[in-house]
């Protein structure tokens, strides 16, 4: 298949190699420059890992997104979820087709609705677009033109909004190991980081600042008090999840599904020690300051969605909406500014079945 991998960053890298490696034709695009230099001198993407070890070399390697989507069967879009509106509006200037599929890899909370909403206010149909619950990779760029694998995951929720099972189909193609879920809420919802990083970020915020990072996200951060705030939002989750007609597992339960939990535990319950034992992250350092993913992603694209779901479907989220005050203080931002709110994701003034109608639309 000729695929378009669209971001530079560990998840990007790590798709090139695995697509690499799996026969595919790979088109290696970022917007910067400088990012794409170090891999333009070594020809290709250096990887190590759960990948193997190597070089992958994909066929084109460039800034020009015209000539990145050139002739390509689909697009994977590997980047922060703050940059999917705006790849949204690059690939409708660039021609994308609308019958070609999109796939977010991942999308986390809202990705695909967001993404659709943008393409379509360009005044073309949205194409198809399939939406991963996470990234595939537990990943990190030690090196500029390389990246370490230390996890893939297991099991992927996936739906896809448009297209159904046939662009499915073709994402699992290139990503083994897609679980396809009902539709794009339940993916959505089984964003695990959207439960996993706000409870330590706010909380470890003190130190995050005093130490710039020096500790261990995923053990050092996952105290008891932590574990619980964790556990409470998680049950808001499902409570979300459950409204919109879907039962799902709770966080230990997915990460175990992921891979980011060993497949051994078997107290789900006891968030602390079945996140702090998985091996893909316990050496994770923490985030180098409030500037970090953590805090510029997972909440005005993770919490914030999810609070608009929450709204629409009538329950009630005291945790959610107190971490999501919290880190808009510590921060000093307005996540609504830029972020993921109902009008983004094209589903303000919606019911519930409204919402459900739409995503289930093919």
């Amino acid at each position: 298949m000729k695929v378009a991998v669209l971001g530079a960053g560990a998840g990007g890298a790590a798709s090139v190699a695995e697509l690499v490696q799996a026969g595919h034709d790979v088109h290696f695009w970022a917007r910067s420059a400088e990012t794409l230099e170090p891999h333009i001198k070594l020809g290709g993407v250096a990887y190590e890992g759960k990948l193997g070890e190597g070089v992958a070399r994909p066929a084109l390697i460039t800034t020009d997104l015209k000539a990145a989507i050139d002739g390509v069967d689909v697009a994977v879009i590997v980047l922060p979820t703050f940059s999917h509106s705006a790849i949204a509006s690059a690939l409708a200037g660039a021609g994308w087709s609308s019958s070609k599929p999109v796939v977010l890899n991942p999308g986390h909370t809202g990705g695909a609705l967001e993404f659709a909403e943008t393409f379509s206010r360009t005044g073309r149909a949205a194409p198809p677009v399939v939406e991963f619950s996470t990234l595939t990779y537990v990943a990190r760029k030690y090196r500029p033109d390389g990246v370490t694998v230390s996890g893939r995951a297991k099991q992927l929720k996936a739906a896809a909004l448009k297209g159904g099972s046939e662009v499915l189909e073709i994402a699992g193609k290139l990503y083994p190991g897609l679980t396809p879920v009902a539709d794009v809420i339940a993916s959505d919802l089984s964003n695990v980081n959207m439960v996993l990083h706000p409870p330590a970020a706010v909380l470890a915020a003190a130190w995050v600042e005093a130490t710039g990072g020096n500790f261990t996200f995923y053990v050092d951060a996952m105290t008891p008090g932590v574990a619980r705030v964790m556990k409470q939002l998680d049950d808001e989750r499902l409570a979300v999840a459950k409204a919109f007609g879907h039962d799902l597992p709770n966080l230990v339960e997915e990460m175990k599904l992921l891979g980011t939990v060993e497949a051994d535990v078997v107290d789900t319950s006891d968030f602390r020690a079945a996140i702090a034992g998985g091996e893909a992250n316990k050496r994770i350092k923490g985030p180098d300051s409030l500037e970090y993913r953590y805090y510029k992603e997972d909440f005005g694209h993770g919490l914030l969605p999810f609070l608009e779901f929450a709204k629409i479907a009538g329950v009630e989220t005291p945790v959610a909406h107190s971490l999501y005050s919290l880190a808009q203080i510590a921060v000093g931002t307005d996540y609504r500014k830029g972020g993921r709110t109902a009008e983004a994701m094209g589903i303000a003034g919606m019911s519930r079945d409204q919402v459900i109608q739409k995503v289930r639309a093919q």
